[in-house]
């Protein structure tokens, strides 16, 4: 079988050496581009005769795939809709994940930004570095209030232990309870009243057909005046026009940002830029070493796994 990796892995090119020994020691061919491309007909290129395409959160549009294959493709991310979906099930490719890999790394940002936001860290850094003092700058805490999730799956329920250890009240929406987060002392409760009773509003939901424009303008207005907004989920399930008017006019406090309907740099003229009281992050949310090294360690393991006939963490297309 042969073997493709696209794109880096954010590790070490020992490291990726070091994993695919394996691969090889098995009698696969493993080929590594150590250089990233976003050009499909480059991919195309790359991809072509592999049996598996490896590939983190670079596109994977339809125009990528080869003439034949891949038989399946392994995603060093936990969503996968940066990969032509429709394409790959008209192909009988299956596709592989690396769920779990970023928990931790996301639902820590997801608390940072809040605190960025909550504290105006922001703006307490422009004005220490320009001589000013703290008149302006009163914050405010997590302790005491109301925390809603929104999707209490691995980085939503991860997120919501952390909120809790602040001393807060943690709510959470979802198509399904979770145990392990009704464990966690997350209370499970509708929608409309999470958004109505809640003082920060954290997403966890993926983007698909089903979710994509989940905050919408109508449900932004149903969330409590003066609340914050963070959103390390997907940046397609929020309505960011609409978010911008909501902190423009003062019914949002606040919103910390890691992800938008596009990836970074974002364009000048983007709703969320110059909106106030506004943290933005470049999608980062899963970028840590510690995460890096696991989702290689996973993705790898996945490919293993599908060479040997046992495949792990297959999406559903």
């Amino acid at each position: 079988m042969r073997v493709v990796l696209l794109e880096p892995l954010g590790v070490p090119g020992e490291r990726i050496e070091e994993l695919a020994e394996p691969i090889r020691s098995a009698g696969h061919e493993f080929v590594y581009f150590g250089e990233k491309t976003t050009d499909s007909a480059e991919l195309a290129r790359r991809s072509e005769g592999a049996d598996v395409v490896m590939i983190a959160n670079n596109p994977y549009p339809a125009a990528a795939f080869p003439v034949t294959g891949p038989k399946m493709i392994a995603v060093a991310f936990t969503g996968i809709d940066h990969v032509d979906l429709a394409e790959a099930k008209r192909r009988g490719t299956m596709v592989c994940n690396c769920a779990g890999y970023s928990d931790v790394a996301v639902a820590e940002l997801a608390v940072g930004l809040t605190i960025d936001v909550l504290r105006k860290v922001v703006a307490g850094d422009a004005a220490a570095r320009s001589g000013r003092t703290s008149a302006g700058l009163v914050g405010a805490e997590i302790a005491g209030k109301t925390v809603g999730i929104v999707g209490t799956g691995h980085i939503g329920t991860a997120t919501g232990r952390l909120f809790k250890a602040f001393g807060a009240r943690v709510l959470g929406y979802a198509r399904h309870e979770n145990p392990e987060a009704t464990a966690a002392g997350i209370e499970f409760t509708g929608l409309d009243d999470l958004l109505a009773l809640s003082d920060i509003v954290s997403l966890h939901i993926p983007s698909n057909a089903q979710t994509r424009g989940f905050l919408s303008a109508q449900r932004i207005t149903q969330m409590k005046d003066g609340a914050v907004l963070v959103n390390c989920a997907r940046g397609a399930v929020v309505d960011s026009a609409a978010l911008s008017q909501a902190l423009a006019s003062g019914h949002l406090a606040g919103a910390g940002i890691d992800v938008f309907d596009m990836e970074p740099p974002l364009p000048a003229d983007y709703p969320l830029v110059d909106a106030p009281n506004v943290v933005l992050t470049p999608h980062v949310g899963f970028l840590t070493a510690e995460s890096m090294e696991r989702r290689a360690v996973i993705e790898f393991d996945n490919v293993a796994g599908w060479l040997a006939g046992e495949p792990k963490n297959v999406c559903e297309l």
